[in-house]
């Protein structure tokens, strides 16, 4: 018997709103509600809601939290203020990501931490390993809703909800306790779009009245529902890793193209940091690079990528884009092939067609 998917607190309105769930990493979550064209266009041009729930939140508090934060990531944690969020990655001893989170420092000594769904177990049990006794690690993924307001004109529709100036909680700031539509939330300004945008972190009985505040709130504006699958395009187009694809066991952060977040002139020593030192002083052997297709055809997850009859690499990421009409992908492939304008061939069901690198990322929204 196949085990019970996971669902969020709004798995009962999806319908309503038209959503079409599918499994995703072991969650019954929607792929769309209306089309992921359409709803990528409303990210793009005026503003989208996400549920995005089922990501992970993991405490940690004490002592030593941020020596153990220091020790176990690539960044610097001890570059944040209270109220400061900061993208980092999680790596195992051999240089491979455990996993790509957002560190949010609440206070001294008083961490969140925003882990992948489908990580949440794996991250916490390798935490606990390294944990020292002035360390408190609590998984709270179970009690807590995130929902992510996207688009140019997030600030604008949100500001309706609440008293307090959206416009004081700059990228990557957030505050504790904002009032949305009467509900105390963690309001944080980071995104997985390309766009601006809040996500707000609610205790699970908030979630639908937050939802329906929200989308009424930005009725006028044009906002609808987002699925996973425009999700997806949106975060591709902006070059932003996906964990599973971009980044994995068998992929270091400075080969997916990560490596701001790799600190290694940082005082402490982190997990991995010999490895990646040496990666970065003989040049990583594979790259993370932008392909455009020459020939007609769509790459995808796994395709695999030659220069002649070699392969030298696989697809991570493809798509036709919807904002630029192209067929496009992300692909590791060997470093000495990852110049701009080299020809590749993608073999896309039993045909090769040409393809060639390309700057990344994709779209870049105007400031």
């Amino acid at each position: 018997m196949s085990e019970q998917l996971k669902r969020t607190p709004l798995f009962d309105v999806y319908a309503s709103y038209g959503g079409k769930t599918i499994d995703f990493g072991g969650w019954e979550l929607p792929v769309q509600f209306s089309s992921i064209k359409e709803e990528h266009e409303a990210v793009r041009t005026k503003a989208g809601l996400f549920d995005v729930s089922h990501m992970g939140e993991i405490f940690v508090t004490g002592a030593g939290s941020e020596a153990l934060l220091q020790k176990l990531m690539t960044n610097d944690i001890s570059k944040l203020v209270s109220g400061q969020a900061q993208y980092t990655a999680m790596c195992y001893l051999d240089g491979g990501v455990v996993d790509d989170l957002i560190v949010y420092k609440k206070d001294e000594n008083d961490y969140l931490l925003v882990v992948n769904a489908s990580n949440i177990e794996k991250d916490f049990e390798w935490m606990k390993q390294y944990a020292t006794a002035d360390v408190e690690l609590v998984n709270k993924s179970d009690e807590f809703g995130l929902l992510a307001l996207q688009g140019p004109l997030a600030r604008e529709i949100l500001q309706k909800l609440t008293s307090t100036d959206l416009g004081d909680i700059k990228f990557f700031r957030f505050e504790n306790n904002v009032e949305i539509a009467g509900k105390s939330v963690l309001l944080s300004r980071t995104g997985y779009t390309g766009e601006d945008g809040f996500e707000m972190y609610a205790k699970n009985e908030d979630l639908v009245d937050l939802w329906s505040s929200v989308l009424d709130a930005g009725k006028d504006e044009g906002i609808l529902p987002i699925g996973l699958g425009a999700r997806d395009t949106l975060r591709f187009e902006a070059s932003l890793p996906l964990y599973g694809q971009e980044l994995s066991k068998d992929i270091s952060p400075l080969e997916a193209g990560i490596g701001f977040v790799v600190k290694l002139k940082k005082e402490q020593d982190f997990h991995g940091k010999s490895v990646l030192v040496a990666q970065k002083e003989n040049g990583v052997p594979r790259k993370s690079i932008g392909i455009e297709m020459i020939d007609k055809g769509i790459p995808r997850t796994g395709y695999p990528v030659y220069v002649g009859d070699k392969q030298v690499g696989f697809v991570t990421t493809g798509t036709q884009s919807p904002t630029l009409k192209k067929n496009i992908g992300l692909a590791l492939i060997e470093a000495e092939y990852a110049e701009l304008g080299q020809e590749l061939i993608i073999e896309i069901r039993n045909k090769r067609l040409k393809a060639v690198t390309v700057a990344t990322p994709f779209y870049k929204r105007e400031k």
